[in-house]
């Protein structure tokens, strides 16, 4: 218990801080075991309540995790830990279907965007006390949400879907506060939401979306958010019918008081229509990025919502960095506003390589999930000895453990890098290395 660490302090804050330290450093290991907080309390001389007050900011911080009499322990995997890190390296001669990255190939050249966006720059300099987002950008974007038949509502732009979600959580949630997130999900929101301080909640997810009765279960007992992907969601491809809509705005309006955040950053790279859940609570946003269709390195992305969230978005964002890059948004608009990118062209060119993988996994018995985007999950027994089996003959994957809370097993594979004649090698490998595991849905 703490192994040889001796914890230190007089004040919660002193006692909380001493813990985090000895985990950063090591001291400390992922799951050992806290000394009960009536035993520290004796041992540092404080009242108990000042160690239940220090537990309580570790545990809101993500440093530990709490089970009850099972006591406290030091969580698995700290928040300061990036998911990202749970990767396998993609050596010389190793085929890269891991990294989840965009085809190059179907990425625009910035080049003109660039220019045009700096002659935009120079005819009218983007100075202090402009307004936060382009004119013409907001116009745009308000036609592209109402044809997707998103509710009206004001504008926003941020830094990237990860950087609104940061923001629109912290301007309604507490630390403590619980989330409900997919499972298996988006690596990136699932570490960002203990490193808030809030917990997530897994709510299973098949190839329509999260499940309708696991996410009425998670709101049932407590959860103050709702996370969800409208289409092409990472790992599992899923994305959510008009069906599994109907069935989940039915579930949300019985909790209309939750802040639901839904992440499209699949639009312009997938040909499934939008079936939004927006408007089935009081506070919700729907967010598009534009990383995928356009470029990682184009950090924008719009958002939307009700009044009064967009706008303490809209506060914090002049409080901080105060705006995005008008430079940024002209390029984006440049590209948006002539077409420079086919967006059926690439959805068509994901959909085939994505259906051959999944075609090819399954003539050798492996059933692979992915309606739509770049990525296909494929749930498998030995999740950490197929990876290595897989590395050895040349594929790298992405390890299902960076997606993952309560999901079983599984591995991501990413078509986006692959030629079609590639792909029956890769299936040849899969079936190689794995224990096939019978799946419908992915928990």
């Amino acid at each position: 218990m703490s192994g040889e660490y001796r914890i230190e302090g007089r004040r919660a804050a002193e006692i909380s801080a001493s813990v985090e330290r000895a985990v950063g450093a090591g001291r400390l290991a992922p799951g050992e075991l806290l000394p009960p907080m009536r035993e520290l309390a004796v041992e540092l001389g404080v009242n108990p309540n000042t160690v239940a007050a220090a537990y309580r900011t570790l545990r809101d911080r993500g440093v530990i995790e709490t089970a009850g009499r099972r006591g406290s322990r030091v969580r698995s995997r700290p928040a300061s830990a990036p998911r990202e890190l749970i990767a396998v390296e993609v050596s010389e001669g190793v085929r890269d279907a891991a990294t989840g990255n965009p085809d190059p190939a179907l990425l625009p050249s910035l080049a003109e965007a660039l220019a045009a966006a700096a002659a935009e720059q120079a005819r009218r300099p983007a100075l202090y006390g402009a307004p936060a987002i382009d004119t013409e950008l907001e116009r745009m974007a308000r036609a592209a949400f109402a044809a997707d038949e998103v509710p009206d509502g004001p504008v926003a732009v941020t830094s990237g879907a990860l950087d609104a979600m940061e923001r629109v959580l912290a301007a309604h949630l507490r630390p403590g506060d619980a989330v409900a997130v997919e499972d298996p999900g988006w690596g990136s929101l699932l570490d960002l939401i203990p490193a808030l301080g809030l917990r997530p909640v897994p709510v299973p997810v098949d190839d329509d979306g999260p499940l309708p009765e696991a996410t009425e279960h998670a709101l049932e007992q407590g959860a103050r958010a709702l996370v969800v992907t409208d289409r092409a969601q990472n790992p599992t491809g899923a994305a959510i019918s008009e069906l599994r809509a109907r069935q989940l705005r039915t579930v949300l309006s019985r909790h209309r008081g939750i802040l639901l955040i839904e992440d499209d950053h699949g639009h312009g790279i997938v040909d499934l229509p939008l079936h939004p859940l927006a408007g089935a609570t009081d506070h919700w946003v729907l967010v598009r990025s534009f990383a995928k269709a356009f470029g990682p390195d184009l950090r924008l992305a719009l958002l939307t919502g009700d009044s009064v969230t967009v706008d303490r978005v809209r506060g914090r964002l002049r409080l901080g960095p105060g705006w995005v890059s008008h430079l940024l948004q002209d390029t984006v608009l440049h590209l948006w506003r002539t077409g420079t990118v086919d967006s059926a062209a690439v959805a068509a060119s994901y959909n085939r390589r994505r259906a051959a993988l999944i075609a090819e996994l399954g003539e050798r018995g492996l059933a692979a999930h992915g309606r739509s985007g770049m990525n296909v999950w494929l749930p498998v027994a030995d999740e950490t000895g197929v990876v290595a089996r897989l590395l050895r003959s040349g594929w790298a994957v992405a390890p299902g453990a960076r997606f993952r809370l309560a999901a079983p097993p599984g591995v991501r594979l990413t078509v986006s890098a692959l030629a079609m004649e590639e792909i029956p090698a890769l299936a040849d490998a899969v079936a190689a290395a794995n224990t096939p595991l019978s799946a419908g849905r992915y928990a």
